[in-house]
């Protein structure tokens, strides 16, 4: 079962991965929530649409913007909705 991890911290886990270009994206409900902080960060993908950012927080160590989701996608990348991908340091395993 895929995790994502960070600080020696599960901060993911699911069974229900999608995996697009080499990320593995992670359903909203297997997220750690007291992690994550939303962030006003934004990022276009010309295939993808508008992505927007977590920050997290594990103990008072911040890692800014590790976390994407796309709440509105364009209609090729559907099936990532709301899906939360990692980067920055997150190990997926």
């Amino acid at each position: 079962m895929p995790k994502a991890i960070w600080e020696n911290t599960v901060i993911a886990e699911s069974d229900d991965t999608v995996e697009v270009e080499g990320n593995q994206y992670f359903p909203p409900d297997s997220l750690s929530k007291q992690y994550f902080i939303p962030s006003s960060a934004t990022t276009v993908c010309p295939w993808k649409g508008i992505a927007s950012y977590y920050t997290i927080d594990i103990g008072g160590k911040q890692n800014h913007d590790a976390a994407w989701y796309y709440p509105n996608p364009k209609e090729a990348a559907k099936e990532i909705k709301d899906r939360v991908a990692f980067w920055r340091g997150v190990q997926v395993i």
